[in-house]
C-alpha cells in the first residue's frame, strides 16, 4: 500500500506522455485513485472536503495576482513592436563589437525574458524577430539558433519572471510546513521578493557568460558571426527613444521590489500599466492589438491557474495516501544525506523537464520534495534558484528540450534540427558551470537577500 503514491505519480506521467491536457490529467487520475482507495478502505474520503478551502485559498492569494499582470506586461511589449524596435536599435548600438548583433539578441532576450517570463513565448518571439536578421547578417545557423534558444530560457531565472513568482509562492508554503513539522511555530517567511533578489546575481552571471561566449565565438570565427556585415549608422535620438523607456520600465519594476518599496504584485501592476502607457504614447497599440493582448493574457493565465487546480487535487490525494511521509523517509535513508537527496531531486526535476513544463513541475513536484529538503537544512531561496536554473538547462537540452521544439516551429525549413541541437551545446555547458558554481558557493544566491 505504501507504493500507491509512487504508482499515482507514474500513472500521471504516463498519461501526460500520451498528450492529454495537464490540468485534467492531474485532477482526473488523482480522483480515480481516490475513488479506488475509498472503495478499498485505504483512503479517507473526508480529505477531499479540504479541496474547496484549498481552491479558495488560491483565489484569495494576492501574490498570484502578479501572474496575469506580468504576462500582460510582456504581451504588450511584444505585440506593440516595442521589443522589435529595441532589438534593431540595440543591434546598431552593439554593431562595433565582434558579434554585435548576437550580443544584442542576448540583451533583448534578457529584457523579454524578464517581462514575459514564459519560455515558449520568449523563444517564439525572439525566433520570429531575430532569426531572419541573424541569418541575413551572415551568422551560422547553429550559432544563431543556439543563441536564440538560450536567451529564450532566461525567463526561468531573470527577475521578475513568472517562474520565480510561482516558485516563491510554493516554497513559502513549503517552508512554513517544514518549520511547523520541526516544531517552529514562528517560522521565518520566504517571499517572492526574496526569490527575485536571490536570482539577481546568478542571472547576471549567466548573461555575462553568454556575452563572453558570443564575443569569443565572433573573434575566433568572424565568418560565422556576421563579421562581414556592414555597420549601420547610429541615430542617437531614435536610439535613446527606443532603448530608454522599456529599460526604465523593467528597472522601476525590479528596483521597487528589491528596494522594498513595493510587493511583487504591486510592482507587476506598475509594470502592466507602464507597458500599456508606453505602447499608447508611441502609438504602437491599436484597439485590435489591445483586444488581442487581453485575449493572449487571459489564455495563458487560465492555463496556469487550471493547472494549479489540478495540482491541488493531485497534492491532496498524494498526501492522503501517505506520499509525503514516503518521500521524507526515503530522503532520510538516502546515502549521502542532504547532498545525496538534493542531487537526486535535481536529477529527477531535470528529467521531468523533458516532458513537463515548469508550471506543472512547480505545482506538482516542488510541493512534494521541498518540505523534506528544507527540514534537512536546505535553504529555501537557494533551493528555488537551483530548481529554476536546473529547469532552464533541461528546457535547452536535446533531444527533448522544450525551447528546441518552440524554435523548430518558427524556424525556416532551411535550418535543420541537428543545427539547432549543435548550437545549444555550448550554452548548456555554461549553464552547468553556473549550477556547479551555485552548488559550491551558495552565497552567490543567499548573500544579497541576506544583505537586504
Amino acid at each position: 500500500m505504501e507504493l500507491i503514491p509512487l504508482l499515482l505519480f507514474a500513472v500521471v506521467c504516463l498519461v501526460l506522455m500520451f498528450g492529454y491536457p495537464v490540468a485534467f490529467t492531474l485532477a482526473g487520475c488523482s480522483l480515480m485513485f481516490a475513488a479506488m482507495g475509498i472503495i478499498a478502505g485505504v483512503f479517507d474520503a473526508n480529505l477531499l472536503k479540504a479541496l474547496p478551502d484549498r481552491l479558495y485559498g488560491t483565489m484569495t492569494n494576492t501574490t498570484m495576482i502578479a501572474v496575469p499582470l506580468f504576462i500582460y506586461m510582456g504581451v504588450v511589449l511584444e505585440k506593440s513592436k516595442i521589443a522589435e524596435d529595441l532589438l534593431q536599435n540595440m543591434g546598431k548600438l552593439c554593431g562595433f563589437l565582434p558579434g554585435g548583433l548576437g550580443i544584442s539578441v542576448v540583451l533583448v532576450g534578457m529584457l523579454m525574458a524578464a517581462s514575459t517570463g514564459i519560455v515558449g513565448a520568449t523563444v517564439v518571439t525572439m525566433g520570429l524577430m531575430s532569426l531572419p536578421t541573424l541569418l541575413a547578417s551572415g551568422y551560422s545557423k547553429s550559432f544563431a539558433t543556439g543563441t536564440i534558444c538560450a536567451t529564450g530560457t532566461l525567463g526561468q531565472i531573470i527577475p521578475p519572471s513568472i517562474a520565480l513568482v510561482l516558485l516563491g509562492d510554493i516554497l513559502s508554503t513549503a517552508n512554513q510546513q517544514a518549520q511547523l513539522n520541526m516544531g517552529v511555530f514562528n517560522p521565518s517567511p520566504v517571499s517572492v521578493g526574496d526569490m527575485f533578489v536571490g536570482a539577481v546575481i546568478p542571472g547576471l552571471i549567466l548573461v555575462v557568460l553568454y556575452i563572453v561566449y558570443v564575443l569569443s565565438y565572433a573573434v575566433l570565427r568572424p565568418g560565422h558571426s556576421g563579421g562581414d556585415a556592414p555597420k549601420e549608422a547610429i541615430h542617437w535620438g531614435q536610439l535613446m527613444q527606443s532603448l530608454v523607456p522599456p529599460l526604465l520600465l523593467v528597472g522601476v519594476v525590479l528596483g521597487s521590489i528589491i528596494g522594498g518599496f513595493a510587493t511583487p504584485t504591486e510592482a507587476a501592476g506598475v509594470g502592466a500599466t507602464g507597458a500599456l502607457l508606453l505602447a499608447v504614447v508611441k502609438r504602437q497599440m491599436s484597439w485590435k492589438g489591445l483586444f488581442e493582448t487581453c485575449i493572449a493574457t487571459t489564455k495563458t493565465t487560465v492555463m496556469v491557474f487550471t493547472i494549479l487546480v489540478g495540482a491541488s487535487v493531485f497534492s491532496l490525494v498524494f498526501r492522503g495516501f501517505g506520499g509525503e511521509e514516503l518521500i521524507a523517509d526515503a530522503f532520510a535513508s538516502m546515502p549521502g544525506g542532504v547532498v545525496g537527496a538534493t542531487i537526486i531531486v535535481m536529477l529527477v526535476i531535470f528529467l521531468l523537464g523533458f516532458i513537463l513544463d515548469f508550471i506543472e513541475i512547480t505545482f506538482v513536484v516542488v510541493p512534494l520534495v521541498a518540505p523534506a529538503l528544507i527540514m534537512m537544512g536546505v535553504d529555501p531561496i537557494w533551493l528555488g534558484i537551483m530548481i529554476a536554473v536546473n529547469l532552464q538547462t533541461s528546457f535547452l537540452t536535446p533531444p527533448f528540450g522544450f525551447a528546441l521544439f518552440y524554435l523548430r516551429g518558427v524556424a525556416p525549413n532551411s535550418v535543420f534540427t541537428s543545427e539547432i541541437y549543435a548550437g545549444v551545446v555550448p550554452y548548456i555547458v555554461l549553464q552547468l558551470i553556473l549550477l556547479l558554481a551555485l552548488a559550491l558557493w551558495p552565497a552567490l544566491i543567499t548573500w544579497l537577500p541576506g544583505q537586504l
